[in-house]
């Protein structure tokens, strides 16, 4: 059997593998994701190491109803400061 991938290896893995045509980025829950991640690495908290990835730059995380899609990072979409949209909008 080949070596364990890594957690970056893994979920880059997973991203590229469980997207479905026309998406860039998953969905950690309704993709099956968590719990792949869970039996892979036996046990292990995917929120708290997608996080880590995240904080390092590594991917990206932006929050969805039900759970977060994660997302390579050149393939993730631009994020929006709503606060910065809206006072645009308003001309402010």
């Amino acid at each position: 059997m080949s070596e364990r991938l890594s957690h970056e290896e893994f979920i880059r893995k997973a991203i590229v593998s469980l997207r479905k045509e026309g998406f860039k980025g998953i969905h950690s829950v309704y993709s099956g994701f968590n719990n792949a991640f869970k039996k892979y690495f036996e046990g292990e908290n995917p929120v708290e190491v997608t996080n880590k990835l995240a904080a390092e730059g590594k991917i990206v995380i932006r929050p969805v109803k039900g759970g977060v899609m994660l997302y390579l990072p050149e393939d993730a979409p631009a994020s929006r400061d709503s606060a910065d949209e809206a006072l645009k909008k308003m001309g402010l």
